[in-house]
Formats: C-alpha cells, structure tokens, sequence
C-alpha cells in the first residue's frame, strides 16, 4: 500500500520514539505497538499491550490477501480509512439477553463467514459475543474500554487462544482499536521500514 505520510506524522512518531524505546519488538508487534501509543498518546500501551509476532504476521497476509475487515461500531470504522469494513450495528436490535452489539456480531458473522479481521474497540458485550460463535477468525483486535466487562472480555479473548491483539487494563476504544489494524494495514509486505 503507498501511503503518503505528513510531515506532522513524521515528527509525531520521531517524538515518540524519543520517549519510547520500541526497538527490541519484533517488527509487526513494534508497528502495532506504536500506532496504538500514537493513537493515545498513551506510553503505558507499549507494556499494556499483549500479542504474539506470529499470530500478527498470518493476520497481516490475510488482510492484504483481502481478509474482511469487520467492526463493532462506526467509530472504528471511521478510522479505518483505507479498507471497507463491515458493521451491522444499525441492523441490530436488543432483545432476549443480547445487547444490540452482540446481535450486530452475529449479523456481521452471518455475513463474513469465518476468516475475517476483527476489530472490537467499544462493546465488551460485543467481543463476549464473538468468542460464542466458531468464527475462526484470522484475528481479532480486542480493545474494548469501560469499566464493566471490558478488562474481563480481553481476559476471556486471551484465555480463548484465538489470534488477538487486546490489553490487560479496562482502557481501550475506538481509535486504538482502529489504530491496531491500521498499523498491520500500513505495514509494509515487503521487509522495508515504514511509519
């Protein structure tokens, strides 16, 4: 993908970088790590933050080999500028025991079949959802925010040994977790560095 990065980009990262020692990850841990810092302006991601390298480099040819992109709200979604995604948020309703976000899932499962990205930054509801269905996903970003449920929802993502990116703490959200896919998007397919 050529991507054309503003000089503001530029000195942001090199900013980062000079507060934030990210050399010693591998080269897609270190990507994803950075943009969800950038993403925050938030330092404590970079320990935060649990992934594997190889889970990362199968989700990373899957996505550029046109893997679907699929998003629990419109918040990721907007921040996922160069790939279409699906949502059914909108589709979704409430209803026996099942939040809008977690029927807006089994919508978007209904639709993707098995295979897809993932990308859960708003509903823990959402991800606890996901992790019912047999999606075998190449990956999910697992970043819900909140103070109910969503450290409990990632914890239950990384005991699920499906392929994930989440986080240990309650923080999380949208952009990070559009921040996370875009880094994988962004990186390059062959070895070259790149922001």
């Amino acid at each position: 993908m050529n991507r054309v990065v503003h000089p503001i980009e530029r000195e942001s990262f090199r900013r980062l970088r000079a507060r934030l020692d990210t050399s010693h990850f591998p080269p897609l841990t270190r990507a994803v790590v950075e943009r969800v810092v950038h993403s925050a302006a938030d330092l404590e991601y970079a320990s935060d933050l649990v992934m594997g390298e190889g889970e990362l480099a199968k989700a990373h040819a899957a996505l550029h080999a046109g893997a679907p992109v699929v998003v629990d709200v419109e918040m990721v979604a907007a921040g996922i500028t160069r790939r279409p995604t699906v949502c059914r948020l909108r589709d979704a309703v409430a209803g026996d025991g099942l939040t809008r976000s977690a029927h807006a899932v089994r919508l978007a499962y209904e639709e993707v079949g098995p295979g897809a990205l993932w990308v859960i930054g708003c509903a823990p509801t959402a991800l606890e959802e996901l992790l019912t269905l047999d999606a075998s996903p190449a990956l999910v970003i697992g970043l819900p925010v909140g103070f109910v449920g969503a450290a409990e929802s990632k914890a239950a993502l990384r005991e699920s040994g499906l392929p994930a990116v989440s986080n240990v703490s309650e923080k999380g959200g949208s952009a990070v977790a559009a921040a996370a896919l875009n880094a994988l998007l962004y990186h390059p397919i062959s070895p070259e560095e790149n922001l």
